[in-house]
């Protein structure tokens, strides 16, 4: 018999009744039945009842087991009674009696429970990590994640893509995040850069003849952390093809995530039909570029009806260049409670409070309700309500200014409403590509043209459009929405080095500038750059939808905390001052 176990702890059937099998795993859960002991054996696969007796030479023994000991068993296979069988777990049928216990490894007082639903902090959890992993929900979503990243790279190897490595330690160059910096030995005073992105790698690559690559990449990036984000390093699958248009890589990416999202969904519906919408569109409607399309609530302009009207707030807002009114229909929320409460959440997101017009029944035919009502008037009322569409029992909200500076706000309120009505649809993963990003802004104050968004991305229309009014040009860019979350992001390239330095001239980089900071791949361009483009989906973020969790640490295995450290292996961590004098550093105390 092997040394440790002949069957895992989710193996054993009614089938196996009368056998001599060997288990090893950890004591999930004791109970003392007055003379009986009770075990809930416990592996990666599942659970085993194990029992003992003063009748068995394990029993002495077996009595100063406690939770999370890892022991190894062996026992004879028993049926259960019938009235004790656990149709719940795969081997309810049986119990094994206990023969002969070694005991592989003891525990001390534990800091969490694995058996249980408790709650404990986030700190404890990560200190202890190891401990948490144990339990049943982080089993479950490692394993997830583990054969999500299978699939996707069975989906790939479909599609005629072949996996390519590429390096993690290169030269800083800015993706839009700050880069995490190695220090050389061998040239001391300068820095390698861990890798943000495969972005450049991946696009010489296709320079170099490669018609389609994709990997599944570690990326590093020292940013501010959120739910949704990790802040120091995270993976993607990062993919990348030769002669495509942008329509080409939606058609190549989607059967491959929308398989994934069939295949781990659990029954939950899928929609195959994502829409194209723009950015400019999507801030409109959504107020927001990663809207929740199960959410069917679309804003609206409803500026005119505001125009020169009794409420001076609005009217006088609206004499100001690049000002608008925005509702928010609220099917079924017409009731002042209701209204009330969306009050409350715009004075928490810091406003002084957000208009609302509800309609109702007085018996006589339906009424308007509300301040806004009040001020102006049973005509423009009723047009606003037929505009939006909606009838007795709805609500609309307002929301008025510069659309950049609401706009945030808006979608949240838009979230919060499709919830707490009940309109947000659950069980559902809903997509859409945001298309149409603009390339450049100016700044408010000083009217400065920058980069909007990916400074790499081809300009629609090519160098013709660069001659015109940059504020207009829009770009081959592209992320993909699901359920609220940025999923995936990518572009058709610039491989053009004429336009490409065209482009950052506009915001204010020189060709030396950009030969500084890009120049493999600007040199590169040179020698018969083919078009290309691609994209990169967020593996963690797509596994946290599936696993039905909002907190992306709860499907990373060793995740950093909110503050970038890592409680259980103590980093970061003060150098030693030999290996500071090895790579010719010195730390300078920071001011306290």
């Amino acid at each position: 018999m092997h040394a440790y176990r002949s069957h895992t702890c989710a193996a054993l059937t009614a089938a196996n009744v009368g056998e001599t099998v060997r288990l090893s795993g950890w004591v999930h859960r004791v109970r003392d039945h007055g003379g009986v002991l009770f075990i809930d054996l416990r592996d990666h696969y599942g659970v085993t009842q194990v029992l003992c007796d003063g009748d068995s030479a394990a029993f002495a023994e077996l009595e100063t087991v406690r939770s999370e000991w890892c022991i190894r068993i062996d026992g004879n296979v028993k049926a259960r009674d019938p009235e004790l069988v656990n149709p719940k777990l795969p081997t309810g049928e049986i119990e094994v009696y206990v023969r002969e216990l070694e005991i592989l490894g003891k525990a001390e007082e534990l800091p969490l429970m694995v058996f249980g639903d408790q709650e404990y902090p986030e700190e404890t959890r990560l200190r202890y990590r190891y401990l948490d992993l144990r339990r049943e929900k982080m089993q479950k979503n490692m394993t997830l994640r583990s054969d999500v990243v299978a699939s996707m790279r069975r989906r790939m190897w479909d599609q005629s893509f072949r996996e390519y490595q590429t390096p993690i330690i290169t030269a800083s160059s800015p993706e839009g995040a700050r880069d995490f910096l190695v220090p050389s030995r061998l040239h001391p005073g300068k820095f390698y850069a861990l890798p943000q992105a495969p972005q450049q790698f991946k696009q010489l690559m296709m320079v170099s003849g490669f018609d389609k690559y994709f990997q599944i990449a570690p990326c590093f990036r020292d940013e501010d952390p959120r739910a949704d984000r990790s802040p120091t390093d995270f993976y993607q699958l990062d993919m990348e093809m030769s002669f495509v248009t942008q329509q080409d890589v939606f058609d190549t990416i989607q059967p491959v995530l929308q398989g994934v999202f069939e295949e781990f969904g659990e029954g939950q519906k899928v929609d195959a039909d994502w829409p194209q919408i723009s950015y400019k569109d999507a801030a409109k409607w959504y107020g927001t570029d990663k809207p929740d399309l199960r959410n069917p609530i679309k804003m609206q302009d409803c500026s005119e009806h505001f125009r020169g009207s009794g409420f001076a707030i609005f009217a006088n807002l609206l004499e100001n260049e690049g000002t608008e009114i925005r509702a928010i229909p609220a099917p079924t929320g017409g009731s002042r409670k209701f209204c009330d409460r969306m009050n409350k959440f715009a004075q928490g997101e810091g406003l002084p409070g957000m208009g609302y017009i509800f309609w109702r029944d007085q018996g006589q035919g339906m009424e308007a309700a509300g301040p806004l009502a009040k001020n102006i008037g049973p005509e423009r009322t009723e047009a606003i309500r037929q505009q939006l569409g909606l009838g007795v029992g709805d609500a609309a909200f307002f929301l008025g200014g510069k659309p950049k500076a609401f706009e945030k706000v808006a979608g949240k309120a838009r979230d919060v409403i499709g919830e707490e009505l009940g309109l947000t649809e659950k069980d559902r993963f809903a997509f859409a590509w945001i298309v149409d990003f603009p390339i450049y802004e100016a700044d408010e104050e000083t009217g400065k043209v920058d980069f909007e968004h990916n400074p790499f991305s081809m300009p629609q229309g090519g160098m013709e459009a660069l001659e015109g009014d940059p504020l207009k040009v829009l770009g081959y860019q592209y992320d993909l929405a699901c359920n609220g979350y940025e999923i995936l992001s990518g572009a058709i390239r610039n491989h053009r080095p004429e336009i490409m330095f065209k482009a950052f001239e506009i915001a204010g980089y020189g060709k030396e500038e950009v030969e500084k900071r890009f120049g493999g791949m600007v040199n590169a361009f040179q020698y018969g750059a083919p078009p290309h483009g691609g994209c990169a989906a967020g593996i963690d973020r797509i596994v946290m939808l599936l696993a039905d969790t909002a907190n992306i640490r709860e499907v990373i295995m060793f995740p950093m905390n909110q503050r970038a450290e890592d409680l259980m292996m103590s980093a970061p961590s003060e150098p030693m001052s030999d290996q500071l004098m090895e790579l010719g550093l010195r730390v300078i105390p920071q001011d306290q």
